[in-house]
């Protein structure tokens, strides 16, 4: 589509602080109950998992050290993934972990390629 040649960049930033906001939702959810209660007790594993949703959530929205951060969420998506959804199913449409098998993959993406523009690390280079 020719309308879209020349907007890669904002996209790609699109994508990256959509993801970011969406990822920090989840750590939002478990320690703060909203928008919704999170339906389980937070034992540490959950903790955990919720600490590095909100911190490389939002790293990853404002673009400050997004590589390593991008990098440390795909690992707790992928250790996600297996230890709640892998075990009940090999195939994410039945084990319901279509959302963070996209998102482990989708931080990989992010940790390889950067900020991008609109981001703080583009405007401390």
């Amino acid at each position: 589509m020719k309308f879209l040649d020349g907007f890669g960049e904002q996209a790609y930033a699109l994508l990256r602080i959509v993801a970011g906001l969406l990822f920090l939702s989840h750590g939002v959810q478990k320690f703060f109950n909203f928008p919704v209660d999170f339906p389980a007790p937070l034992n540490p594993m959950l903790q955990a998992a919720g600490v590095i949703e909100l911190v490389a959530g939002g790293l990853i929205v404002i673009g400050l050290f997004t590589r390593p951060a991008a990098f440390v969420a795909s690992g707790m998506a992928a250790v996600g993934y297996w230890m709640v959804h892998g075990s009940k199913s090999l195939f994410p449409i039945v084990n319901g972990g279509e959302a963070i098998a996209l998102y482990c993959f989708l931080f990989l993406f992010i940790a390889t390629r950067g900020a991008g523009i609109w981001s703080v690390d583009a405007a401390r280079k």
